[in-house]
């Protein structure tokens, strides 16, 4: 467990890290296919879906969300 944990801590860091020079529009598409691949993967195994595909329709989902937002 403590290897996992460290492999996601550094994993995040460099997720972030590689996020400094994105645009708005991009940051937007970002954290809402960030949000709805969490959202779809948790509602799938709460329903007893496929995890993976929910998080990937949830994932596309918010993409297409922040785009939409960050365009209104």
């Amino acid at each position: 467990m403590p290897r996992v944990l460290a492999l996601l801590t550094l994993t995040g860091a460099l997720f972030v890290g590689g996020c400094s020079n994105l645009s708005p529009t991009q940051q937007r598409m970002l954290t809402g296919g960030a949000i709805g691949t969490g959202v779809g993967a948790v509602g799938t195994a709460l329903t007893g879906g496929c995890v993976a595909c929910g998080a990937a329709i949830g994932g596309a989902v918010g993409v297409g969300a922040g785009y939409v937002v960050d365009k209104m």
